[in-house]
């Protein structure tokens, strides 16, 4: 959907995201804040360990550390577990960031084989998780991002932490989009954490910081961390531009969670009225889902157009195709979606309905 895409950006309005600030504005924004004390060194200094004890605190770990990449603290996460129980298996949801991002990264600097759990469309369950045999990690995404932001229910994810804990398999939550999961779950963050040894979140995503992620789990745990993120190169000199960003946008937008939630159950449920367009999931558990269509391709692509130049509106973002080449789009609810009037969005969406009937649409 090239032309769409071109033209979407031109848009006055997008209903999918954070608005997209120039580096001038985004470092002018942390240029005005109150910055008097010195920056960090080598991960050293107020400016960082007062951030760490706090995201702690509100994961209810006893210790957290800055990273500059999720990438990076992920790896170093399950490299302990596996140096832990002397085992280098772990295992994981076969769409799972490591295994389809990280160009097989914990493979080759760590050795660790991995173990895929269920099948690339789903969830994995208890019962996959039973049939995992010499394995020193757990990974579990919380959304699980590449089949549309799904999560298991709550005492299923229960089921599975104990089933870990009871036979001494390190569990850890690749958080990275934690906060938003929360008003699903109706559960506080460190409620969450409670069923992992050890956790990853990041700044960038759903906050929208500039980048760099936190790692948290019981002290020991942490002090090998610290010292495997100094071999992976992450301990450099200063980390304070990304731990600025990373507490602004993090104090900004934690609490929106819920509401970036709600917008995107509205959404859902009106796509979903239209023929030939659906949902995954069909009712959202976070602020994140896909869109998939059996409408044609050329129709839809043009349909959107004339909903963009009618409304000045981008209902959708920028189309992708998933692993069995089916074109769909991601999207996730943010800042821009509230800046929307709701009736508007009624409007444009309606609109499309009636356009997608339309056979001299394209």
């Amino acid at each position: 959907m090239h032309r769409y895409q071109s033209q979407r950006t031109q848009a006055s309005f997008q209903l999918h995201g954070h608005p997209g600030i120039s580096m001038r504005d985004s470092l002018q924004t942390y240029v005005n804040l109150e910055q008097s004390a010195p920056g960090d060194a080598y991960g050293s200094g107020a400016i960082i360990n007062d951030f760490e004890h706090e995201i702690a605190l509100e994961l209810g770990k006893q210790q957290a550390n800055f990273f500059p990449s999720g990438t990076m603290a992920q790896q170093v996460a399950l490299r302990i577990a596996c140096d832990n129980r002397a085992i280098a298996r772990v295992a994981y949801h076969p769409l799972c960031h490591l295994q389809i991002h990280e160009q097989q990264g914990l493979k080759h600097l760590h050795r660790i084989d991995s173990v895929l759990l269920g099948e690339p469309n789903r969830l994995f369950s208890l019962q996959d998780l039973q049939s995992a045999e010499g394995v020193a990690a757990v990974l579990f995404e919380l959304p699980q991002r590449e089949i549309g932001g799904q999560l298991p229910a709550w005492d299923e994810l229960q089921k599975m932490s104990d089933w870990c804990r009871q036979r001494g398999i390190h569990s850890h939550l690749d958080g990275a989009r934690l906060f938003e999961i929360l008003a699903y779950y109706k559960k506080t963050a460190a409620q969450v954490c409670a069923l992992f040894d050890s956790v990853y979140i990041s700044f960038y995503k759903g906050f929208g910081g500039v980048s760099g992620a936190i790692l948290a789990a019981d002290r020991g745990f942490m002090d090998s961390a610290k010292l495997w993120k100094r071999r992976h190169g992450g301990d450099i000199f200063q980390l304070y531009p990304y731990v600025v960003s990373a507490q602004y946008n993090y104090r900004l937008r934690r609490d929106k969670m819920p509401l970036y939630w709600k917008n995107a159950l509205s959404l859902a449920e009106q796509l979903n009225q239209i023929p030939g367009i659906s949902t995954v999931p069909k009712k959202p558990v976070s602020n994140m889902f896909h869109v998939y269509f059996t409408v044609d391709r050329g129709l839809l692509e043009a349909s959107l157009i004339e909903v963009l130049q009618k409304y000045d509106l981008a209902l959708l973002p920028g189309s992708r195709y998933d692993r069995d080449n089916r074109e769909y789009f991601e999207f996730w609810a943010g800042d821009q979606f509230s800046a929307v009037d709701p009736e508007v969005v009624t409007q444009a969406i309606c609109f499309l309905a009636a356009a997608l009937k339309r056979e001299d649409a394209i």
